[in-house]
């Protein structure tokens, strides 16, 4: 039987991974990996993803600066179904509001619409939210986690989008937050650390590496 892969935040340090099998770039392609591999978080490494040390000259802190107050889960009643949804935790990576404008409303006051598509239509959508932010329930039973082998993927210029399961050592989940994905910020930015807030947008964090 295989062990559970797991991720491990160094004190001001890169995650350090164990075991795992798959690591892909942005483009879906596997990247070689080891029993044991170190991944920059602090956003400066020459060698992106991997850390090259850098943390330990450009003053990278690992500390959470967010006090927690807007940790909370919203629900959104519909005929169909209900939709979750913690802010706190969302990476902003889009994929609900650029997948399924009808529902997932930006800049609207509610933003989320349950009835604004079909059924099948918003459980798609939901199932590609990377952060774990969304998740629904159907006839009161909700649904958060798929069935996915262990990976890790570095995305272009954002964060490492976590599935399978991979276990995080001692991290300080959100409310109603999935532990089967979630992302991991890389651009050193965040101040809900060790996951991503989207703060890579706001500062132009780049990853120059193909």
């Amino acid at each position: 039987m295989k062990q559970t892969p797991t991720i491990e935040c160094k004190l001001n340090g890169p995650y350090v991974v164990k075991g795992l099998e798959t690591l892909r770039n942005s483009r879906g392609d596997s990247m070689a990996t080891q029993p044991v591999v170190a991944l920059c978080r602090c956003g400066g490494s020459a060698n992106k993803p991997f850390c090259d040390g850098t943390h330990q000259k450009n003053g990278f802190s690992g500390a959470r600066q967010s006090d927690g107050s807007a940790d909370k889960r919203d629900s959104y009643q519909g005929q169909g179904l209900t939709i979750h949804d913690n802010r706190a935790i969302c990476a902003h990576a889009g994929r609900c509001t650029d997948g399924l404008a009808s529902v997932f409303k930006y800049g609207s006051e509610p933003w989320i619409d349950p009835d604004g598509a079909e059924v099948k239509a918003i459980i798609e959508t939901i199932q590609r939210c990377p952060s774990g932010a969304l998740s629904y329930s159907l006839d009161g039973v909700e649904v958060r986690d798929q069935q996915r082998e262990p990976t890790v993927t570095v995305t272009k210029d954002g964060p490492y989008e976590v599935v399978g399961g991979v276990r995080l050592v001692d991290p300080s989940w959100g409310q109603g937050a999935s532990e089967e994905h979630y992302t991991l910020c890389r651009c050193g930015g965040s101040k809900n650390k060790p996951f991503c807030d989207g703060t890579h947008w706001s500062i132009g964090f780049k990853d120059e590496q193909p």
